[in-house]
């Protein structure tokens, strides 16, 4: 045993044993280095991707807004962002930076002006669409001006007439350019009146400040809206009465028969034209009608001695029956 130790062949097989553990050892440290390599270089890929996007942000204005009026310039601009993926993602849907423009020194009149963007991440590059406006400086000014009602009287039923319309503010403040401010000659409460209304309007009104030909003149009312009111009332007393029907161009061996889904109606007028006023007979025209035939009525209040009529169209069926001769 002792001579199998001090033998060739321990020493071979203990250098052989050596080897096969110095392989492996640098083996492993070499899969172990391409790893981490790996790792690293997908990082540093994920880090260096780049994207480009397109936003639109308000533009802001360096202005002494308390002295001038500004008008001119594009309430919105594009923003083309570039640069590391996550950063754009972010500044994209955060928009924590600004576009402005810078009107400091500038005196009344049009001016050309280069936009300005602050607050970008250092690594984020940018480009502005428009990257320069043109802006129209006035001197500011503010007026009181008190309001007037306007409305489409058209849209009055017959028959019905409009009282004096009211509004909830009685007055109010147009600030704007000081050119703008001197072309206004009217500030206005437009009222919403339905077509044939019979009934008093209650509605929120949009107030509006006009020119001497009538356009909409560009200043900032406050307020810009108020409740309006517009009462309508009967033109006279009111009354219902039933409604009858009689034949006009029939035939002489024709009976005819009439039915309407409209028993009675409204008329108004003054106390005497009503008086003895307790149904309404209508023609209606039955030539050419043979059998069974639906027509559309028109009632004419002038007709009848009334101011108006209420339906003033009835649609009435009327059936024909052929009579014996004698």
């Amino acid at each position: 045993m002792k001579n199998f130790f001090n033998s060739k062949w321990m020493y071979r097989l203990f250098a052989l044993l050596l080897a096969v553990l110095l392989f492996a050892y640098v083996n492993s440290a070499k899969v172990s280095s391409t790893r981490q390599q790996t790792s690293t270089n997908s990082g540093k890929t994920s880090l260096t991707a780049t994207k480009k996007e397109s936003v639109r942000v308000p533009l802001q204005l360096d202005v002494n807004s308390q002295k001038y009026f500004v008008t001119g310039y594009p309430e919105m601009v594009k923003v083309v962002l570039s640069g590391p993926s996550a950063l754009v993602t972010t500044t994209a849907n955060t928009q924590n930076f600004k576009v402005y423009a810078s009107l400091k020194g500038l005196g009344t009149g049009l001016h050309k002006v280069k936009l300005h963007i602050e607050g970008l991440n250092k690594d984020i590059q940018s480009r502005l669409t428009p990257r320069t406006i043109t802006v129209d400086v006035q001197t500011r000014k503010t007026k009181s001006f008190k309001i007037q009602t306007k409305y489409n009287s058209n849209n009055i039923a017959e028959g019905y007439v409009a009282g004096k319309p009211t509004t909830g503010t009685t007055s109010v403040k147009a600030t704007g350019a000081a050119g703008e401010i001197a072309r206004i000659t009217s500030v206005v409460a437009q009222i919403n009146v339905p077509q044939q209304a019979k009934t008093s309007v209650n509605s929120q009104a949009i107030i509006e400040a006009l020119d001497k030909s009538g356009k909409t003149v560009n200043v900032i009312l406050t307020p810009s809206t108020t409740t309006a009111n517009l009462p309508i009332t009967a033109n006279g007393k009111t009354k219902k009465v039933n409604v009858k029907f009689k034949a006009k161009n029939g035939s002489s061996n024709t009976d005819y028969k009439f039915t309407s889904t409209t028993k009675s109606i409204e008329v108004i007028g003054t106390s005497a034209e009503l008086a003895d006023l307790d149904d309404l007979t209508v023609s209606v025209d039955v030539s050419g009608i043979t059998k069974t035939s639906t027509k559309t009525v028109s009632l004419n209040s002038s007709e009848y001695n009334v101011k108006s009529i209420s339906p003033n169209r009835i649609k009435v069926k009327v059936q024909a029956t052929a009579t014996d001769d004698e």
